[in-house]
């Protein structure tokens, strides 16, 4: 257990691999902690340094702002300083992947390529996200688990015993942090940004999420020349969860051929 002093207070991150190999830092998903890559990470490269987190708010890390995109970047950027030597591929899913291209476009002297799962450029409405924050302020998480279950995992998940443990993982989500999110995603469009980057670049769906359809994601690697895109059939919002070799035999060959000098 890490944690990197913030401004506003910890933010806990694991680091696993070598330290003095090629770094790869992954943000994960609104309502979720940085267990959302346990399934997928023993199946990756093991010549390679792995980087994982809570966003502020979630998890064990502190809620500092975390009511704007640029709040995420700053801890991401924070992290990469401290504890990479070179520039780092950026796996980010949902919320995550809107951390990586914030980063990348800010700062991409730290950032080498970037893996964009199941996100986009601008995911959702103003309006959409406040109707989620009115519902937990009015009802708590609780209220909206069943929902968000169906939007992250196919039916064949849903219908397996550790559904349990990511619906409690959502709702054991402080809803301070829960909101803080949303609020940061209603705002974030990172279009022109993302259409501005020029560095490799992965982005993979699931076939039947209903947070970000693939049709989304699609079109957000379609912004960034030379893209590669790539749906996993018969996952939802979180393919490394659901099928995590998968995952991997997409993920793995783009870490191998962009993480090392």
């Amino acid at each position: 257990m890490q944690a990197l002093t913030r401004p506003y207070g910890a933010l806990h991150c694991r680091v696993d691999g070598r330290s003095d190999a090629p770094t790869v830092i992954f943000a994960n998903s609104l309502g979720t902690d940085l267990r959302l890559w346990d399934p997928v990470l023993p199946l990756l490269p093991d010549t390679l340094r792995y980087i994982r987190y809570d966003k502020q708010g979630h998890g064990l890390s502190t809620l500092g702002g975390g009511t704007d995109i640029s709040d995420h970047a700053d801890d991401a950027i924070a992290l990469i300083e401290a504890l990479a030597d070179r520039p780092v591929v950026f796996v980010g899913l949902s919320i995550g992947g809107l951390i990586a291209q914030t980063v990348a476009s800010r700062r991409p002297d730290l950032v080498r390529a970037v893996v964009l799962s199941n996100t986009a450029a601008r995911l959702g409405t103003v309006e959409s996200w406040q109707a989620r924050i009115d519902a937990i302020a009015g009802h708590g998480l609780d209220h909206i688990a069943d929902a968000v279950m169906e939007r992250w995992f196919a039916p064949a998940f849903r219908a397996k015993p550790e559904l349990a443990l990511w619906r409690n993982m959502l709702t054991r989500t402080p809803a301070a942090g829960y909101i803080a999110a949303c609020r940061a995603l209603s705002k974030a469009d990172q279009t022109a940004a993302t259409a501005a980057l020029r560095l490799p670049a992965l982005a993979i769906a699931g076939d039947t999420d209903g947070a970000s359809p693939a049709e989304l994601v699609e079109a957000t690697a379609a912004l960034i020349p030379g893209a590669a895109f790539h749906i996993i059939p018969g996952t939802g919002h979180l393919p490394c969860v659901e099928n995590p070799a998968a995952y991997a035999a997409i993920l793995s060959p783009f870490l191998r051929a962009h993480a090392h000098d």
